[in-house]
């Protein structure tokens, strides 16, 4: 059902009537006080809830006070394991350092008995030198002394021809 133009204009104008006669501006008592009653209800549910949410807020911000302590315990001792750490590095540090110190000794004490070995050897072989011509000089004399019997034999030899020959010669 659709409503006419006419309708519609009717409805306008009588609207306000209408309202003023029905009008919530001035409600019967028992629905005022019925109104009260609620708007107190309402605002002591609010005191309540404001209540409750005071209190949660308080719990809340000891719940962070005590994570904070929490915190800080844990910080303090993450410091001090640190701490530990470093003193603990200190003393590998100083503890490898005088090991490196001892194998520095020790390097020196290795080089020092190569050098020994170094001026050892140079005298073994100055006394091989020696030696060698000692051997050469030995060696020249008994080449000498072979050459000498070398001649020797063929002075022999040859005088041992001759008079062969001649012996042959006049037998």
């Amino acid at each position: 059902m659709n409503l006419a133009q006419d309708d519609i204009a009717f409805i306008k104008a009588h609207l306000g009537e209408w309202l003023a006669e029905q009008s919530l501006g001035n409600p019967p008592a028992v629905y005022e006080i019925e109104l009260r009653e609620r708007m107190v209800r309402v605002e002591e549910a609010l005191k309540h809830q404001r209540e409750l949410m005071r209190e949660g807020f308080e719990r809340m911000d000891e719940r962070f006070a005590a994570l904070q302590l929490d915190m800080d315990r844990r910080f303090e001792l993450v410091n001090q394991r640190f701490v530990q750490m470093d003193e603990r590095f200190a003393a590998l540090r100083t503890d490898m350092n005088q090991r490196f110190e001892q194998v520095e000794k020790r390097f020196e004490h290795v080089e020092k008995r190569f050098e020994q070995i170094d001026e050892r050897f140079e005298q073994i072989d100055e006394r091989f030198a020696t030696l060698r011509a000692d051997m050469d000089k030995r060696f020249d004399e008994t080449l000498k002394r072979h050459d000498q019997h070398f001649l020797w034999l063929v002075a022999f030899m040859a005088t041992m021809a001759g008079l062969i020959v001649t012996a042959i010669r006049y037998l």
